[in-house]
């Protein structure tokens, strides 16, 4: 993972979340986990079981923790809050399970399509400093992922 990404994701994610209340505005995907605050403490033993669950869309240690967490998130949002998704959507390892449950409350920052990570970080870090709000889509302009 790219330090800078994480950076950027992070300070991207403080600066413009807008949560409902009683709602987490910033969380993070931990494998076996689910969806976690970013100052959530983790041990030793605790990383060893995160680093034992693949991060795939088909593994069921992975996708339940996350999809339960992703329902709960849903049950808080109002019909019309967006979750925004500042990870990967070049592959279905974020996006199958998280829209499975969120549809197209889920959202996406239009400016990482074809951006690698190392891009996306510098980008969200530029924009938090700068108090720039990028562009988010639903997903229907992405292409399909497998």
């Amino acid at each position: 993972m790219s330090g800078l990404y994480f950076r950027g994701k992070l300070a991207y994610a403080w600066a413009f979340a807008r949560p409902p209340d009683g709602c987490l505005g910033v969380q993070v995907i931990v494998p076996g986990l689910g969806l976690r605050p970013p100052d959530t403490m983790i041990d030793l033993d605790a990383l060893r079981a995160i680093a034992r669950v693949p991060v795939d869309a088909d593994e069921r240690r992975y996708t339940q923790p996350l999809r339960r967490d992703a329902a709960r998130l849903a049950e808080q949002l109002q019909s019309d809050d967006a979750a925004v998704l500042l990870g990967s959507i070049a592959t279905s390892k974020y996006l199958h399970p998280l829209r499975d449950v969120l549809g197209s409350r889920l959202r996406f920052p239009r400016e990482f399509i074809g951006r690698g990570d190392m891009s996306r970080g510098a980008l969200l870090l530029r924009c938090a400093a700068e108090g720039s709000e990028l562009t988010y889509i639903d997903g229907s302009e992405l292409a399909p992922v497998a």
